[in-house]
């Protein structure tokens, strides 16, 4: 959308090529690659300006160590259910800034620039230019079972909770 080459890294060659579908120029399968190694090899030794991380866990390290000199890494979540330990002489080698993202803060502090953004992504969505990833659509009655596919991680992209209908 904005010219950026994305490099996609997952667990499983199905969700790596559904990276590929939605846009990804080369894919990482962190269970049987290096992560650093391919992110350098990718990029020939450089690294990556920025990594998005919604994961955390054990490879977040390795993401680190595949930052380029003065490269960004966004911690925007910590899906894997651990919040990592980074080693921070990291940072001081790289010249890299680990910056945290949360969205509920930065709409609470900045809502002119929230709203802003929210009308950008409204008008890719509407120009045809931004698909979001919609893996299902439940019932909300369906809540525990959307819950356990995201435990066991088998979602590709988002689950949609609907309001079941009103009986009468």
């Amino acid at each position: 959308l904005t010219g950026a080459r994305v490099i996609a890294a997952a667990s499983t060659d199905d969700k790596l090529a559904f990276c590929r579908e939605h846009g990804a120029t080369d894919v990482i399968n962190y269970v049987t690659e290096d992560l650093k190694e391919r992110i350098k090899a990718l990029t020939g030794g450089n690294g990556v300006d920025v990594v998005y991380d919604p994961v955390g866990g054990s490879l977040a390290e390795s993401a680190l160590r595949g930052t380029a000199w003065q490269g960004r890494y966004l911690v925007v979540g910590f899906a894997s259910g651990e919040i990592p330990k980074i080693p921070l002489n990291l940072v001081l080698l790289k010249g890299c800034q680990i910056m945290g993202v949360f969205w509920g803060s930065f709409a609470m502090r900045e809502p002119a620039k929230n709203r802003a953004h929210a009308e950008q992504l409204f008008a890719w969505i509407a120009d045809g230019k931004l698909k979001p990833a919609v893996d299902a659509v439940l019932p909300f009655s369906s809540a525990a079972e959307a819950l356990q596919r995201l435990e066991r991680r088998e979602v590709k992209g988002k689950l949609v909770l609907t309001p079941d209908r009103l009986r009468t």
